[in-house]
């Protein structure tokens, strides 16, 4: 009787394209790709496009919002730390997106950590948005360095975890209301605008997150010292649970002062508006010895 032979096991090299293009989302960059459509046209919509024509996205990963942005007469930088995902965005994002392209102004990828970038090379002295899927573990600090930049950022919106988001908006009397909010709101109007589930992600976080725009007011120039404000904000809420009259103890304060309504208070208690005040008259206490 005559052997079969055995068959020998067929192995592909092949990789189907959905695979070989597909970047992987990587939990030490704190990736979660949004895959809903909808909600990015969402995000996307939320950029007023009122008075620049220039926009960073932070965190694009594979462009499901960078291509709503690209359908605007804008001249857009991507930046991303993923070399992975700046690959993908080179290469694949811009054969199928080639006609997105042809209507933006520019369109530039920039592998690069905008924590540690040097923003005045962009984009000359004109002013420019800020606009992404935020990584969680970075977005508080992204807002810090947006305030540093306020004098070029017109504009902000983006997604956070949705308590972060919240917590921007929120306004004095909250125990949600801390640092972040008085100083982002001390330059910018906040707005809180939409909630999204765990669901439209890859992978889903195990948080909602919060869609949140921030524009820039008219005035945004403080009438006291700003280094002192930053100071006086961060001093009060670091013992939120003290009066003023204790948290701000290391500032010399005179029973004079001591004696003033404002220090009676809770930081959480106070506006913007009574944090500007707080300052003016501290500024007074170092130069007028009250």
């Amino acid at each position: 009787m005559a052997k079969h032979k055995k068959k020998k096991k067929y192995t592909s090299n092949f990789t189907p394209p959905e695979e070989k293009t597909a970047v992987r989302a990587k939990k030490h960059l704190g990736q979660h790709f949004l895959k809903d459509e909808n909600i990015a046209k969402k995000i996307g919509d939320t950029l007023t496009l009122n008075g620049y024509k220039n926009v960073i996205e932070i965190g694009p990963g594979m462009g499901v919002l960078t291509k709503y942005i690209l359908q605007n007469d804008l001249d857009v930088v991507a930046m991303d730390l993923d070399t992975e995902s700046i690959e993908y965005l080179n290469t694949s994002f811009q054969l199928e997106h080639a006609q997105d392209l042809r209507n933006s102004n520019s369109f530039k990828v920039l592998e690069a950590d905008f924590l540690k970038f040097d923003l005045s090379t962009l984009f000359g002295d004109e002013q420019f948005a800020i606009t992404g899927n935020f990584p969680y573990n970075i977005s508080t600090q992204i807002v810090f360095k947006t305030l540093e930049h306020r004098d070029r950022i017109p504009e902000f919106t983006g997604m956070f975890q949705k308590e972060v988001a919240q917590r921007i908006c929120e306004k004095a009397g909250s125990k949600a209301y801390g640092i972040l909010s008085v100083l982002s709101q001390a330059y910018y109007n906040a707005e809180y605008l939409f909630t999204v589930p765990p669901s439209v992600f890859n992978p889903p976080p195990k948080v909602d997150s919060g869609v949140l725009r921030l524009i820039r007011k008219d005035d945004y120039s403080l009438p006291c010292s700003e280094k002192l404000f930053f100071t006086v904000v961060k001093t009060a809420f670091g013992q939120r649970r003290k009066t003023l009259r204790n948290s701000l103890k290391t500032f010399g304060l005179s029973d004079e002062m001591k004696s003033l309504e404002i220090f009676a208070k809770r930081p959480e208690q106070l506006t913007v508006d009574q944090f500007i005040e707080l300052t003016l008259l501290l500024e007074k206490l170092r130069t007028q010895g009250i």
